[in-house]
């Protein structure tokens, strides 16, 4: 007999609709631009959102920025990232110049997004990177649009050279200036703060110094800005106030990297004599350019708002490279005979946050007297030092370089122990005082130095513990019990208790326990002893058992979970085993 069965009919399952996004560029900033930006944006907006089997993302738009380098491009790193978050399964362009200028980035990028199963599609070149030959095709392409970048560089850099040939400047923003389509005219105004910044300099003031005056003053830079101390600068070094120019001084190096570089004598160069209006006398600008050079080469002595001294400057790290700058330490013990400051140099990389530098420190005294023992010298004297020696490497602990001004160098071997040379009978004598207990300081404990180790004749130390419960507790232990057998640790309420019962006293009283007793020694493991020493001549032992480790009280809580844990048939396996 035959059998019938019945299929149901099935919903068809709509394909999964594409994500996808465009990316629009343009590199100049005029009108006619930001109209072919804006008709990208515009024309890709509607197409995605008119395809039912896509789902719009967005468009990715950068404006006024080239495409020969990927990183200055910021719409077309975020485009990146949603790419690899997965937000994006198509790319729209409208040609591979829009995308990319440099065939090595652009073939990187395209093959970065073919791993990530993401599609570029250039409209105008009518190819997709998923494609089998398409990326034969954008290779061919690629090399094509960066040679025509290379040829419109080419021709710009021809045309700026035939402006410097005809005395014509490149770049016409100049503050003090206006170009008038021919040559400069002066803005009184700002010429009156040029003039400004010339005089402050020849005065002696800084750069900084004049930002600060010309902020006070509410003076604004040549776009409305703060007038920074670059700027000041850069103002002392332009001939152009001077009613001359000196063209083509940097060249653009590559027209990938559009990085420009100083001209050193590789491209001709032009001087143009009597081109506008002078605001600063010929004479007076050479006069700051020489005191331009001698500041460089004072280096920080140059500026007398910096502290300085003869060693400013002149000593360098042989490791980094850095200056060794200066510093005050003293010691954080409170004698009087000690307490003092001393001033020691060490590298400037120490300074920084984050940065660390091997190379060590020495003590201002220390390096004034290796300096007289290679100058000759009985006493070290900084004016025949700053005559004769250009610069000091620290090239290690024990080892300087000397560099004089005629030429030679002298390698100099020094040995200082600083701390073993320090410690004076005198100095001793106040840290004795100190650590037993006759100091003023209020962190001093009353037990400091008056408990000692008869194993090691190490001094006991203080230290703290916090129990679970949150409770405190305060007991000594030997100083050296990492190297010393003696592990006793005496609590010290418990101390103060024996302490009162020996002097029989009703509370302990720091006076009477430091007039009465000389030192106490503790030691022992499971029976433990304190023997008191008194300054009348006797002693006197107290006996001890360890104390059993305290423990924490369980909650009821902890109780009940516990009786859950622990059932009837646990019990009995738990007692067979």
């Amino acid at each position: 007999m035959k059998k019938v069965s019945k299929i149901e009919p099935t919903m068809p399952v709509a394909p999964t609709r594409k994500k996808v996004a465009a990316y629009a560029r343009v590199s100049a900033e005029t009108d006619r631009t930001m109209h072919s930006l804006s008709a990208q944006i515009s024309f890709y907006s509607n197409l995605i959102q008119n395809n039912p089997r896509w789902q719009y993302v967005g468009v990715y738009a950068d404006s006024f920025i080239s495409g020969t380098e990927i990183e200055t491009r910021p719409e077309f790193m975020r485009m990146l990232e949603d790419c690899e978050q997965g937000k994006i399964d198509i790319i729209l362009s409208k040609s591979i110049s829009r995308f990319a200028r440099n065939t090595v980035d652009l073939l990187e990028t395209v093959r970065h997004l073919k791993e990530l199963g993401i599609e570029v599609q250039f409209e105008k070149e009518h190819i997709s990177s998923l494609s089998e030959d398409g990326e034969l095709m954008l290779t061919l392409l690629a090399s094509f649009a960066e040679e025509e970048v290379r040829s419109l560089s080419e021709n710009v850099r021809w045309a700026v050279r035939k402006k410097f040939e005809n005395g014509r400047p490149n770049s016409y923003c100049l503050y003090g200036y206006r170009w008038n389509g021919e040559k400069f005219i002066v803005e009184p105004e700002e010429a009156k703060i040029v003039q400004l910044i010339y005089q402050n300099f020849l005065n002696g003031l800084s750069a900084e110094q004049t930002e600060k005056q010309l902020e006070e003053m509410g003076v604004t830079s040549y776009t409305g800005q703060h007038f920074s101390n670059s700027s000041i600068r850069a103002i002392l070094k332009n001939e152009k106030y001077t009613g001359n120019m000196l063209l083509q001084k940097e060249y653009t190096v590559s027209h990938i990297t559009h990085k420009s570089k100083k001209n050193k004598g590789e491209l001709p160069m032009y001087w143009v004599e009597n081109s506008h209006e002078a605001i600063i006398p010929l004479e007076i600008y050479q006069k700051v350019q020489d005191e331009i050079k001698r500041r460089r080469e004072l280096g920080a002595l140059a500026n007398w708002s910096i502290n300085t001294n003869h060693f400013t400057s002149k000593i360098k790290c042989g490791i980094c490279g850095a200056s060794f700058v200066k510093s005050t330490r003293k010691n954080r013990a409170k004698a009087s005979q000690f307490g003092e400051h001393y001033i020691f140099y060490g590298c400037a990389t120490n300074k920084n946050k984050g940065g660390h530098c091997p190379c060590g420190t020495i003590r201002k005294s220390i390096l004034e007297q290796e300096c007289a023992k290679v100058l000759g010298l009985e006493v070290f004297d900084p004016d025949i030092f700053s005559d004769q020696i250009r610069q000091i490497t620290f090239l290690k602990r024990g080892i300087l370089i000397f560099e004089f001004y005629d030429g030679h160098t002298v390698e100099h071997h020094w040995s200082h122990n600083y701390k073993k040379e320090s410690w004076t009978p005198e100095r001793r004598k106040e840290w004795g005082k100190l650590h037993m207990g006759n100091s003023n300081n209020p962190w001093k404990n009353p037990f400091t130095g008056y408990i000692h180790c008869p194993v090691c004749g190490g001094n006991f130390r203080r230290q703290s513990h916090k129990y679970a419960d949150g409770t405190d507790a305060t007991y000594w232990h030997c100083g050296n019990d990492s190297t010393c057998s003696n592990k006793c640790k005496i609590p010290e309420n418990f101390l103060k208790e024996i302490i009162c019962e020996v002097l029989s006293l009703p509370e302990f009283d720091e006076a009477v326990f430091k007039a009465r007793t000389s030192y106490i020694e503790v030691s022992g493991d499971k029976e433990r002893q304190a023997v008191f020493f008194l300054k009348d001549g006797t002693t006197t032992t107290k006996r001890w058992m360890k104390p059993p480790k305290r423990g924490v009280k369980h909650t009821d809580e902890w109780k009940q979970n516990m009786r859950k844990y622990w059932s009837d048939r646990r019990r009995n396996e738990h007692g067979n085993s």
